[in-house]
């Protein structure tokens, strides 16, 4: 008896992650083994940087607040231990958004704390 394979279900299989796959250079975009390797180790990327950028935003926020608070004449961890003593509970990315597009409130937020 003949052997059954079901090439219709693979073949769509492997022509789903070569579609994903288009766009990269060389053999990623259409060799399936190199191409699915490319993929799942696309996907490991893409886990790992969601947290990454959690990361990366934080520190750009605090060194958007110390160059601000250096203008008041402050800095960044004293700011920062001012704010907890005063009791003001705003978050780095809300502060480093004032600090960027609205310096009056910035200031505002400085002199509360000072």
């Amino acid at each position: 008896m003949p052997r059954s394979v079901n090439h219709v279900a693979s073949r769509a299989k492997r022509k789903k992650i070569l579609k994903l796959t288009r766009g990269y250079f060389g053999a990623r975009k259409n060799v399936w083994t190199v191409a699915k390797n490319t993929w799942e180790k696309g996907l490991t990327y893409a886990f790992r940087d969601r947290r990454n950028k959690k990361r990366t935003f934080r520190a750009l926020w605090i060194q958007r607040i110390n160059a601000a608070a250096r203008l008041e004449g402050m800095s960044y961890s004293q700011l920062i231990g001012a704010l907890h003593k005063a009791d003001i509970q705003i978050n780095r990315k809300t502060l480093a958004d004032l600090a960027i597009n609205n310096p009056e409130a910035f200031k505002a937020v400085v002199n509360k704390a000072k």
